[in-house]
């Protein structure tokens, strides 16, 4: 497995403006071995970064030495694929089509995609569960074919969008589109939001799992109903359980940690944390 971190866990997150030069230094200075980059419509990787862009970037990317084979995209959040609105969804489509061609300009391997939403606290739309799952097939369907054509894996993301709780509806989705392209984006930290056990994830989805991220969560279960993310290794991630079950489907690309929001310390103690869990500093 390989140590990374992404590009959104630098100083101001999902707003980032920084040079990619800048963070690949930063991903180096801090001890991981990775980078996953983020694509949205602006900022400084779009999806109309031209390939000409690209290649100068991935030069960039191959002189620090470096690994960079991911692109995560939360494009759906704003502009989801699963809208009621027929316009927004041919939009999103065609972002994520877009944004697969950079992912391959690039010479990355697999796009993170948010699946759509159903309900989430992210964004205020409302979808029926049935006609969301209708609408992510079919885009699905129109995404698929081009990222076998660049072979990039097409990655769903579990995350809090109301859509695809239980790992058994997830893997037969996946499975109903016989294409090897089509894959899951594990965000162990996810999981513990909605209740769910990390190493059952990961058993049941097994191959499916195409890459991983991890951030960790912490839930009061009291009368204050808190909760909210944490530092990996504080919370109730299992984690020694979590890296054995990925050890046994013989996981072997990144581990992207994702820490929001970014304070001056954050990716030293993400380093930190990620070597004690994993033994990043001993072993692959």
């Amino acid at each position: 497995m390989i140590k990374g971190i992404s590009y959104l866990s630098f100083e101001n997150g999902l707003a980032n403006t920084q040079s990619i030069e800048s963070a690949l230094a930063q991903t180096k200075t801090y001890g991981f071995d990775a980078l996953e980059l983020a694509i949205s419509t602006e900022g400084v990787l779009k999806t109309s970064t031209t390939k000409a862009e690209c290649e100068i970037i991935r030069q960039k990317i191959d002189d620090s030495g470096i690994f960079v084979d991911s692109l995560a995209s939360g494009m759906s959040w704003g502009i989801s694929p699963t809208s009621e609105d027929e316009a927004t969804r041919n939009k999103s489509i065609s972002l994520h089509k877009d944004a697969l061609q950079v992912a391959s300009n690039l010479g990355c391997k697999a796009l993170l995609f948010v699946p759509g939403v159903v309900k989430s606290p992210i964004s205020s739309e409302i979808v029926r569960y049935d006609k969301a799952l209708d609408r992510i097939r079919d885009a699905i369907n129109q995404l698929l074919p081009i990222a076998e054509d660049l072979d990039v894996d097409l990655c769903m993301e579990n995350v809090w969008n109301g859509f695809f709780y239980s790992p058994i509806e997830l893997r037969d989705f996946v499975d109903s589109f016989e294409s090897n392209k089509l894959g899951v984006y594990l965000d162990v930290g996810n999981l513990i939001g909605y209740q769910q056990y990390p190493p059952h994830w990961i058993e049941l989805l097994n191959s499916r799992i195409k890459r991983v991220q991890i951030k960790d969560f912490q839930e009061n279960f009291d009368w204050t109903g808190s909760f909210s993310f944490c530092d990996i290794g504080t919370g109730d991630v299992p984690w020694k359980e979590t890296i054995e079950a990925l050890k046994s489907i013989n996981y072997q690309n990144t581990i992207i940690a994702e820490m929001l929001p970014w304070d001056e310390t954050i990716l030293s103690r993400t380093s930190a944390a990620m070597d004690q869990l994993f033994d990043f500093n001993t072993s692959s």
